[in-house]
């Protein structure tokens, strides 16, 4: 079973899709998720959900050590004709994540308590960005 999964993003910034792929798993047998983004400038995260500041703080980090193009540390990039924060972009995404699989246990996605899925925003325009969602059902040894 497959679905995709749209976000449209506002920049830059971690958001949380948590809620819609718990809503397309429920109710599933045990199995195994896998999530995929279809992109080349954002990744997937699993990542804190209770205090915001952990999205702050991550977007932070990764701004400081993958600056924009402009930068003067950055002047070697040669891909810088689709904005300053394109090439750099893609260097977060090859350094995170883009694909997930969680175990899912009758029909509840297996993560811990404070954990939530994340659409990582490296772009500091608003993007359409989609996840692909593939379900496996484990079968059962009687």
């Amino acid at each position: 079973m497959h679905t995709t999964f749209q976000m449209r993003t506002n920049g830059a910034g971690l958001y949380e899709i948590t809620d819609d792929v718990r809503g397309w798993i429920s109710g599933r047998a045990d199995g195994l998720l896998t999530l995929m983004i279809q992109h080349t400038s954002a990744s997937l995260l699993i990542q804190e959900n209770a205090d915001p500041e952990v999205q702050t703080d991550l977007q932070a980090f990764f701004s400081r050590l993958v600056p924009p193009s402009s930068d003067p540390s950055m002047a070697y990039l040669r891909h810088t004709y689709e904005g300053p924060d394109d090439m750099p972009a893609h260097i977060k995404a090859a350094m995170m994540p883009v694909s997930l699989q969680i175990p899912v246990m009758q029909g509840k996605l297996r993560l811990g308590m404070w954990q939530g899925i994340y659409i990582f925003e490296h772009r500091n325009h608003p993007h359409d960005r989609n996840v692909a969602g593939y379900f496996s059902e484990t079968s059962r040894i009687k």
